[in-house]
């Protein structure tokens, strides 16, 4: 009796879950007796959350940005700094001052000193980290608001003005918000702060130079990866190394810089002294990370690694780097064709990549668009722009790859050093000893 009973309510049918629920609990509650009870309680139902900000980088080194392009300021909290290392505002504002507009004539004009204040995270009197999370900010104080009245009704070609009001039904019209390459402070702030801990942990360093400005390439036996220095890159206001290949590329910039046009470029970057055994297989592999930190910076188009799509053209036999053990005793390649990595895992050797960027979307010339309305018409967009980026994303390349490597050196510890490694193929972290030179060919 008491089975018939309790399978007069159906589960399933026309019922709602709530009158089953109530009738499930009735039946208990004949079915109880003084020494067995049952306590049935309504589940509720919880909203399904997702985060999807876009605004944050990172697992263990955790780097936020926030600001908008033209907004009372814009920067970074930095989460995962390890505590008691000595950090202060200069030793990010080397590269803010790197970073920032206005430079020289091939940058946009916009006046800003972009200067650094860090609010949280450094011990007033020791400036040690104290392992909680830092804010860096950088106020906006050169604003043209009005220079962007037209973009509120119409959408600027191939910028993000369209994409935004599709994802967001509203967006910051003013120097493009957030999809602004001013973003990027936090990026390079954070960057300085991850580059630090690389060069005192591991002698690592992350060098970037303009290696292509629109039709004017730099072969690449030019630079001595070995020994590249961030004097010859800063040598010149456009950052290639090569003082005849910088004449070359400024001239490109100036020529289209005075008809309001503009025009991309290639930024290589080098990772010297990087410790063996960062990245991690399938998913989480070197190059991919790496990938995504360049690849989510404004204006990039293209990412290569290693040889690149070059090395397409190549058989297996010519691809190949081969392995041979040096006078320390240490595993090396004879040749870097693969970029510093194998299998996703770094291998001690250079890592090199190069991204591509494209022309500046805007530009001071008449062009078809739409407004946003869905009137088809004409715009000439206002307001102060850069005519190649690429001079002023050397800076943030070298922050995405840094924040990526501090990441994956977290993460490396975490799991493979936690406990004694095995000393018959690997090697401490910590370890400082440059690589020799290589053959390139």
């Amino acid at each position: 009796m008491a089975s018939s009973s309790l399978t007069s309510k159906p589960f399933l049918g026309s019922a709602s879950r709530t009158e089953r629920l109530s009738g499930l609990c009735s039946n208990l509650r004949n079915l109880s007796s003084p020494s067995v009870q049952f306590v049935v309680r309504p589940r509720t139902a919880k909203k399904l959350q997702v985060q999807a900000a876009g605004s944050t980088f990172g697992n263990y080194f955790r780097v936020t940005t926030y600001g908008e392009s033209h907004g009372g300021g814009v920067g970074c909290v930095i989460d995962g700094v390890p505590p008691r290392r000595p950090l202060s505002e200069a030793d990010l504002q080397a590269d803010l001052d790197r970073r920032r507009p206005g430079q020289s004539r091939i940058t946009t004009p916009r006046k800003e000193t972009d200067t650094c204040k860090i609010l949280s995270g450094v011990h007033e009197d020791s400036g040690l980290t104290t392992g909680a999370p830092i804010h860096v900010f950088v106020p906006n104080t050169d604003q043209r608001g009005r220079d962007y009245d037209e973009m509120s009704i119409a959408y600027r070609p191939s910028h993000a003005d369209l994409t935004y009001d599709l994802k967001y039904g509203i967006r910051s019209v003013q120097g493009g918000g957030r999809s602004s390459a001013r973003e990027t402070i936090g990026r390079v702030a954070a960057g300085a702060v991850a580059k630090k801990i690389l060069k005192d942990f591991s002698g690592t360093e992350v060098f970037a130079y303009v290696s292509q400005v629109h039709k004017v390439v730099l072969p690449e036996d030019l630079v001595d990866h070995y020994t590249l220095s961030l004097d010859q890159i800063e040598s010149n206001m456009v950052r290639c190394p090569d003082p005849e290949y910088a004449e070359k590329m400024i001239a490109a910039i100036d020529a289209v810089r005075v008809r309001g046009e503009s025009i991309g470029g290639v930024v290589t970057c080098i990772i010297r002294n990087c410790p063996r055994g960062l990245g991690s297989p399938v998913f989480d592999k070197l190059e991919a990370e790496l990938a995504k930190a360049c690849m989510s910076l404004p204006a990039t188009k293209g990412f290569e690694f290693g040889s690149g799509f070059a090395g397409t053209f190549l058989t297996g036999s010519e691809h190949n780097d081969e392995f041979y053990v040096d006078e320390q005793g240490r595993v090396r390649t004879r040749t870097n064709r693969s970029g510093g990595t194998q299998g996703g895992i770094s291998n001690g050797e250079i890592i090199n990549m190069r991204i591509a960027f494209k022309p500046t979307a805007t530009i001071a010339k008449k062009q078809n668009t739409v407004t946003r309305d869905k009137h088809e018409t004409e715009l000439i967009a206002r307001g102060r722009h850069d005519p190649c980026v690429v001079p002023r994303a050397v800076p943030m390349v070298e922050a995405g790859v840094a924040l990526v490597l501090v990441d994956q050196l977290m993460a490396q510890y975490a799991q493979c050093h936690l406990f004694p490694y095995n000393p018959d193929v690997q090697e401490p972290l910590s370890k400082v000893n440059p690589l020799p030179t290589m053959s390139l060919s």
